[in-house]
């Protein structure tokens, strides 16, 4: 929960905006401000503080326990100008905070802490838990001194600028190992616990089972992503509250899921009891991995819990970023947070440019020229394969005419695929010309290198014959210079010479230009690879200088 706190007329303005935004995280918090501060302080994960810098310190101070516990605290000035990360930047969230804060009142984000300063993630903010002697490994790589990465388990981490060998190390492991100094060590959540348990098993008895088991395995419990079981298990009070204590999440699986899972433990009780011959060893199996601890009891007599623990490994994660039509104001939040995430960057060589900017230090750049498309989505995929997060780029959504298809073509169930949509080059287009698009529309891809210009005819001929608004993209080339005049005659018999056609070449973009014209009037030599053509149908009209087809087609008979 957020907590807000107000002390004058306009600090609540503000204040209440960002209530009205965000109704179910927030809570006001009135009355004598310092009570307010106390209360919130005490009963929030975070707070905004419509108050001075200085006055917000001094009834703060007082409440500090420490870093770890402490929660985050955002200020904002009366005028609304800037959200300032105050305490707790990164184990407190309010970084994050005053990010959001900023988008809901359009004020400007002020973020202190270093490792956001330079472009750096913070070993805190990565997800993971973290230990050891984190303070000098981010001042070492904030100093640009050697760090190594030790990663014991593949993870899909977000770019570090590390180097083979270093005096400081950043250790990505799952096993129980006391940090060196000057060593900062994550723990990524690749173990899972398997656990069957009788009816009323204590959850001490659950509990001890399972530390017992991870100690003596040299596993830390910092790594346990969850606890699974049979789903006839869902609600046994022992492990309900075993997982709780852990802080992990409880995963049921049918019984006739966990029965088809080869084990090498097999017993006629669990069969007898919830249909299967395993539950601990079955249900840690069941998304695969490699079984490190095998089906023990639990010391109590009888025994009433057993358990067993696999280490999934860590899956990659690729990300197919659309970068949208080229102006940096149409790249969303979400493909910058990706491009801050990834440690690998797959792209063509004129995007990344666009974006190298925009990249954390340590960040690995395999970039090619034009006409690899199915080479860097293998790359993409392999790189992916091997446990890195990575960003695959193209122009405008990566979904239309880019690189989603063939990456996902390549990729299977191995990897984490995260697609983040663009704005694309028709939806820019028509943005800059008016209208266009109000109605039903296509667009055709001109280009029949990858295929056969008789299909691509057929598809103009079906669109102009249902009087669809076209688009085209890759229009014309030095190399292909007659498809776009063939398919303007095809719409032409379908079509009023009159009919009105935009032309926008590099939309977005610094030298961008927008023409409108009729489907008489266009010359073709005058289109290239950067333009797109869009053509209406017989109900769009020109007004006012703008292209605009109607969204039904009353408007066009009344008009008759």
């Amino acid at each position: 929960m957020i907590g807000l706190i107000a002390a004058t007329a306009a600090g609540a303005a503000a204040r209440d905006r960002v209530a009205a935004a965000w109704p179910d995280r927030t809570r006001v918090y009135g009355g004598p401000v310092a009570d307010a501060v106390r209360a919130a302080f005490a009963e929030c994960d975070r707070l905004v503080c419509f108050l001075a810098t200085g006055a917000v310190v001094r009834l703060v101070a007082p409440l500090l326990a420490g870093k770890s516990s402490d929660p985050g605290v955002v200020c904002v000035d009366e005028a609304g100008r800037f959200a300032v990360s105050l305490l707790g930047g990164h184990g407190g969230g309010a970084n994050d905070l005053a990010r959001e804060v900023g988008e809901v009142l359009g004020a400007e984000p002020v973020v202190t802490t270093a490792t956001d300063a330079v472009g750096l993630p913070g070993l805190d903010t990565l997800g993971l838990p973290v230990e050891g002697d984190v303070a000098a490994v981010s001042r070492a790589l904030l100093d640009g001194e050697a760090v190594a990465l030790r990663a014991e388990v593949a993870w899909p981490l977000p770019a570090l600028p590390v180097a083979a060998e270093g005096a400081y190390t950043v250790r990505v492991t799952d096993r129980i190992v006391e940090p060196a100094d000057g060593e900062a060590v994550l723990r990524p959540p690749t173990l899972v616990v398997g656990v069957g348990a009788s009816k009323g098993a204590p959850v001490e008895e659950v509990l001890a089972l399972v530390e017992d088991a991870l100690r003596e395995a040299g596993l830390s419990r910092a790594s346990v992503a969850e606890l699974a079981t049979v789903d006839a298990k869902s609600g046994e009070p022992g492990l309900v509250e075993a997982a709780r204590r852990l802080g992990v999440p409880l995963v049921t699986y049918p019984a006739g899921e966990l029965a088809r899972v080869a084990v090498p433990n097999p017993s006629d009780a669990p069969l007898a009891a919830v249909g299967t011959p395993s539950v601990a060893e079955a249900a840690a199996l069941v998304g695969g991995g490699e079984l490190v601890v095998p089906k023990r009891k639990s010391a109590g007599s009888p025994a009433m819990a057993t358990c067993a623990v696999v280490r999934r490994p860590g899956r990659g994660r690729l990300a197919v970023v659309g970068l949208g039509p080229g102006a940096r104001d149409l790249l969303t939040s979400r493909a910058r947070d990706e491009l801050r995430r990834a440690s690998v960057l797959v792209g063509l060589d004129q995007y990344v440019d666009q974006i190298r900017d925009l990249l954390r230090p340590g960040t690995r750049v395999l970039e090619s020229g034009l006409g690899a498309e199915e080479e860097r989505a293998r790359t993409a995929v392999a790189e992916a394969r091997r446990g890195q997060a990575v960003a695959l780029i193209g122009s405008g959504d990566a979904g239309v005419y880019a690189m989603a298809s063939p990456a996902l073509a390549e990729a299977s169930d191995d990897i984490d695929v995260v697609g983040v949509p663009g704005v694309t080059a028709a939806l820019a287009a028509g943005a800059l010309l008016g209208a266009p698009l109000g109605h039903d529309h296509v667009s055709i891809s001109l280009s029949d290198l990858h295929t056969p210009w008789e299909v691509i005819e057929r598809r103009v001929r079906a669109a102009a014959e249902a009087d669809l608004v076209v688009t085209f993209y890759n229009p014309r080339s030095r190399g292909r210079d007659w498809q776009l005049p063939k398919a303007l005659a095809v719409l032409a018999g379908h079509r009023t010479p009159a009919t009105p056609v935009g032309v926008v070449r590099n939309a977005s973009r610094a030298d961008e230009s927008v023409r409108l014209t009729t489907l008489a009037a266009l010359d073709p030599a005058t289109v290239d690879m950067m333009t797109v053509v869009t053509v209406g149908n017989t109900a769009t009209r020109q007004i006012a200088g703008r292209m605009v087809t109607p969204r039904g087609y009353r408007w066009q008979e009344e008009t008759r």
